[in-house]
């Protein structure tokens, strides 16, 4: 699984990845971040929304912990998932996440919260903070993404 990164200067450069994201994701991926408080998680997950269609500011789920979207607000379905309050891996399983793959995109802010070997296939993006205050993220890309990321 090939682990390239991608420097992010700014919160524009985090967006702007999240719509070239947005371009190259299908129904029944999952798009998995991680990284610690602040590191950028959520305004990637806005960029990725933005760029399918979604007008105005997309609330992070840190409370509701899914956010759904449906067409015609985005051009495919999408399920924005916050997992940072769950405790254990347990408490995660009357959200029937797995049910989204059927028809949505998956986005999963802290998805360690479910273990490591949870969606294997997830494309699994890593964002640490540099000393200087840009991002540095690091993917890893499984097979199913690896000619999709290649246009990134």
């Amino acid at each position: 699984m090939a682990e390239p990164a991608v420097a992010l200067a700014n919160e524009a450069d985090m967006l702007a990845l999240g719509r070239r994201l947005a371009d190259l994701a299908r129904i029944g991926d999952v798009i998995a971040l991680e990284g610690g408080l602040g590191a950028g998680k959520t305004t990637l997950a806005r960029g990725i929304l933005e760029g399918l269609g979604l007008e105005g500011e997309a609330p992070s789920p840190s409370f509701a912990i899914v956010q759904p979207y449906d067409v015609p607000e985005v051009k495919l379905p999408v399920a924005h998932v916050d997992l940072y309050r769950l405790d254990h891996a347990e408490e995660a399983e009357e959200l029937a996440l797995d049910d989204y793959l059927m028809d949505s995109l998956l986005i999963v802010e802290w998805p360690d919260r479910l273990g490591p070997d949870t969606w294997p296939d997830a494309l699994r993006l890593h964002i640490d903070i540099e000393p200087n205050g840009a991002r540095r993220l690091t993917a890893r890309v499984p097979d199913a993404w690896t000619e999709r990321w290649s246009q990134i």
